[in-house]
Formats: structure tokens, C-alpha cells, sequence
């Protein structure tokens, strides 16, 4: 048996991934039996072959608006943390400049004293 610790969050994402697959599947196949539905002259082996290829077809779509989504994620993110660099160092340069500020008023005051 492998010796490896077991990587609890890696396998609860694959185990989602999984049955979000299965539940895609499903929802294809409902979706190929419905659109099928209205065209009453296709023969049962027709009817079949159809719902496969529009099942696998469904599946398809939904993986690359998958991939997108993923990817408009990561967009996101990288403008989101410039973003929060930019702000970052604007507050530590007005922080700085309020101490620079503090700083000079107090050496004033006591020079003045």
C-alpha cells in the first residue's frame, strides 16, 4: 500500500469534480431526451444515437464554459490583486508621509521652545 499521507482536500475537489461530472451527464441526457421528444419519425436506433451525441455534446459545452469561467476566474484575480498592491502601497506612502509630517512638527516645536 502506498506510504503517502492522504491529501484530504485534493480528493474531496476530485471526488466533487466527479459528481459534478455525473450530474452534467444526467442533465444531458435529459436535455437529448426532451429535444428528441419532437421529432416522432426518427426510429428507435436513431432516437438513440441522437441523444448520445447531443448528451455528449451538452457535456462538451459545459466543460468549455468550465474552462472559461475558470479562466475569467483567474483574470479576475491577477486585476483584484494589483489592485490591492496599488492600494497597499498608496496607504504605507500616506503613512509614511503622516509620520514624516508628525516627525517635522514635533522637532519644530520643540526647536521652538
Amino acid at each position: 500500500m502506498d506510504e503517502r499521507p492522504v491529501d484530504a482536500g485534493a480528493l474531496i475537489h476530485e471526488l466533487e469534480g466527479h459528481l459534478l461530472i455525473e450530474a452534467t451527464r444526467g442533465e444531458g441526457r435529459a436535455e437529448a431526451g426532451r429535444f428528441t421528444r419532437q421529432f416522432g419519425w426518427l426510429t428507435d436506433s436513431q432516437r438513440a444515437e441522437v441523444e448520445e451525441r447531443f448528451a455528449e455534446e451538452y457535456v462538451s459545452l459545459a466543460r468549455l464554459s468550465w474552462r472559461r469561467t475558470v479562466q475569467r476566474g483567474a483574470e479576475l484575480r491577477g486585476e483584484y490583486e494589483e489592485a490591492y498592491r496599488v492600494l497597499r502601497r498608496r496607504l504605507v506612502a500616506g503613512w509614511v508621509f503622516g509620520m514624516v509630517c508628525l516627525t517635522a512638527v514635533a522637532v519644530l516645536a520643540v526647536s521652538c521652545v
